[in-house]
C-alpha cells in the first residue's frame, strides 16, 4: 500500500508488522519463559503443558515450546492492535507492549486459564481468580520485550522512499 505525502510516496509494510509481532512474541514468550523458570518451574512443566493434555509428567522443553507459540500468537494479535490503534514511537509500542502484558495477565492468566486448567483436571489447577504477584511480573516483562522487540523489528523493516 502506498499513500502520497507532501514529499513523496511512503511505502507501508503490513507484512513486516505481522513479522514484527510473531518475533517480539517469541523473543517475550522465551524471556518470560526463562524468568518463570527460575522463580516457579512447575508452571512450565506442568500447567501449560496441562492446557493441552500434554502432561504429567512434568515436561519443561513441551512446556516452553507451548508457551513460546503461545507467545508468538499474542505477539501477532499485539501486532495487528498496535496497526489499528496507529501506534507508531518505539516508546509508545513499548508502552503498549506493557499494557498488553497486564491484559493477557487479567484475562488470560488470572481468569481463562484457570478455568480451563480445573476443566482438564490438570493437577495444576490454580484458583479463580489467580492474581498471582509473580505472574503479573512475568506478563509485564513479556509485554515490555514484546513492544522493544517488535518496535525494533518494525522499524527496521518498513520501508520509505
Amino acid at each position: 500500500m502506498a499513500t502520497e505525502t507532501g514529499r513523496g510516496v511512503r511505502t507501508i509494510s503490513h507484512r513486516s508488522n505481522w513479522m514484527a509481532g510473531v518475533g517480539g512474541g517469541v523473543a517475550g514468550g522465551i524471556v518470560m519463559g526463562a524468568l518463570m523458570l527460575v522463580m516457579n518451574d512447575a508452571v512450565i512443566a506442568v500447567a501449560i503443558p496441562s492446557l493441552y493434555f500434554l502432561a504429567p509428567p512434568a515436561t519443561v522443553p513441551v512446556g516452553m515450546a507451548v508457551h513460546v507459540f503461545h507467545g508468538a500468537v499474542l505477539g501477532l494479535a499485539f501486532a495487528g492492535l498496535a496497526g489499528v490503534l496507529g501506534v507508531e514511537s518505539t516508546g509508545s509500542v513499548v508502552g503498549l507492549g506493557l499494557v498488553w502484558g497486564v491484559v493477557i495477565w487479567v484475562v488470560l492468566a488470572g481468569l481463562l486459564m484457570p478455568v480451563w486448567l480445573s476443566a482438564v483436571g490438570s493437577p495444576a489447577s490454580p484458583p479463580v481468580p489467580n492474581f498471582a504477584p509473580p505472574s503479573l511480573l512475568w506478563h509485564a516483562v513479556y509485554g515490555l520485550v514484546l513492544g522493544g522487540v517488535y518496535g525494533v523489528l518494525r522499524d527496521g523493516t518498513d520501508s520509505s522512499h
